[in-house]
């Protein structure tokens, strides 16, 4: 087992975890005159985060480690900062935005560990999520413009 790639995986795993959280909690809170379209975006992003944070989950266990568990356990080792429920929909647009980049930073780090390692199979892993990730940050930012 490389414990730096199970580190690295726990981490995205943290952050996974930590952005549903939020995404979730702009999906309950979103309020003003593109409700439906971000209610919708935001629950279709929550869905996917929540299967792929299973696979993430999976990857560590297959290398060996363990999964990262507990809500605060979670948040303590992702740093992402929580929105308050009372923001704008802009505000949430610019956090989750953020959010997604953080993360996307930490896919790119153990993308690239995977890759120094030999370790094929989570480097791929790694790939498909970042472009999942790009993607968003896209859309949001989009919808910033």
């Amino acid at each position: 087992m490389s414990q730096s790639i199970v580190d690295d995986l726990r981490l995205v795993v943290a952050d996974t975890y930590a952005l549903i959280a939020q995404t979730h909690l702009c999906h309950w809170n979103v309020r003003g005159p593109s409700f439906f379209s971000l209610h919708a975006a935001f629950e279709s992003q929550y869905n996917e985060l929540f299967l792929a944070v299973d696979e993430l989950a999976e990857r560590i266990r297959a290398k060996g480690g363990l999964a990262p568990g507990g809500l605060s356990k979670l948040a303590d080792m992702a740093g992402i900062k929580e929105l308050p429920e009372d923001s704008s929909a802009i505000e949430m647009v610019e956090h989750l935005s953020n959010a997604n980049q953080k993360l996307l930073a930490d896919l790119k780090a153990a993308r690239d560990r995977a890759g120094e390692i030999g370790d094929s199979e989570t480097e791929d892993l790694m790939i498909a999520r970042i472009q999942v990730h790009e993607k968003t940050v896209w859309m949001l930012k989009s919808f910033l413009e």
